[in-house]
């Protein structure tokens, strides 16, 4: 009888769920270890909640491991114990130091959710969004000890709309770096992939985007203000203010309705949305949060939010 491929998983959030699960139907694979980031405090009564990658190894009856540190000798030698061909990472959320990199008899793969070598980093999706590319992907690499600059694996590319927010790339993303995982192993174990190189020249980098991110600047085109939109949604959220009061924007749409004033004011409240002046173009606001915390549609939120133009939002 064949041998399973041994694979340790090392993953977080919603976006490394799809992966495990495909990894673990896998009937050539056996995953030994599920490693996650262990139980935070959520929500308003700060409950210890799992993590999604948790709760998935849990249901596939997997084992899972959450140290809060994985570089110490106690959690290396437990990887170790296991003799894993391969490990599989997928926004795990700690930084792998090379001892542990060189534990796979094989590679230490990353799924990354980018295409390499552009957008190394923690937000790649929103970058893509916001820099208005035409398509974003995902990579399979070999993890290095520098961020994201380990030699690439396969890679395959998804187009991006002009109304594709983070969270629907975020979905569309997970479900090919499940895919593209398997045809990455697969290919490895039958000798029909060699690493590529990156190209370091080409590098670039993007930040952990903050809360602060979300503030909408209205000098802006009104494209893009609405990249932005799209980008921060669903956090940490494109937001503006009207007076004392701190808005939220989920959604929006480009207009060609004239007007002749300054960005960042509403020259118009219809049935079609809220109308604001950008810096290039105006935008026309279509779902919204304010102090209710709820999403409404513009027409909902007019209705208990009356709005008299023109009045203007604060970016400042």
């Amino acid at each position: 009888m064949k041998n399973k491929t041994n694979i340790i998983f090392m993953g977080t959030p919603d976006f490394s769920v799809p992966a495990l699960q495909h990894l673990a139907a896998q009937d050539d694979f056996h995953i030994s270890l599920v490693v996650t980031q262990p139980d935070r405090p959520k929500g308003r009564g700060k409950k210890l909640t799992p993590s999604p990658v948790k709760t998935a190894a849990l249901k596939l009856g997997l084992d899972v491991f959450q140290p809060e540190k994985l570089n110490t000798e106690s959690a290396i030698e437990k990887l170790l114990s296991l003799h894993p061909d391969f490990f599989v990472v997928a926004a795990f959320g700690q930084i792998l130091s090379q001892k542990i990199l060189d534990i796979p008899k094989v590679f230490p793969i990353n799924i990354h959710a980018s295409l390499l070598p552009r957008y190394r980093g923690a937000s790649p999706i929103q970058a893509s969004i916001l820099n208005r590319d035409k398509i974003t992907g995902i990579t399979t690499m070999v993890m290095a000890k520098e961020m994201d600059a380990g030699d690439i694996l396969l890679s395959s590319s998804t187009p991006i709309s002009e109304q594709d927010t983070a969270q629907e790339i975020h979905d569309r993303l997970g479900l090919i770096g499940a895919d593209l995982i398997i045809e990455t192993i697969h290919a490895l174990i039958e000798n029909r992939l060699d690493p590529t190189p990156q190209d370091h020249a080409k590098a670039t980098y993007v930040k952990l985007l903050k809360k602060k991110d979300g503030l909408i600047d209205w000098n802006l085109s009104n494209r893009q203000i609405l990249a932005h939109i799209n980008a921060m949604t669903p956090w940490p959220g494109a937001f503006t203010h009207l007076g004392k009061r701190r808005i939220k924007i989920y959604k929006a749409q480009t207009s060609d309705l004239p007007f002749d004033h300054l960005p960042g004011v509403i020259f118009q409240c219809n049935k079609e949305g809220i109308h604001v002046a950008t810096g290039l173009g105006c935008l026309t606001i279509l779902e919204l949060m304010g102090a209710s915390g709820k999403r409404l549609k513009a027409a909902e939120f007019l209705h208990g939010h009356k709005i008299d133009p023109p009045t203007k939002f604060d970016f400042a």
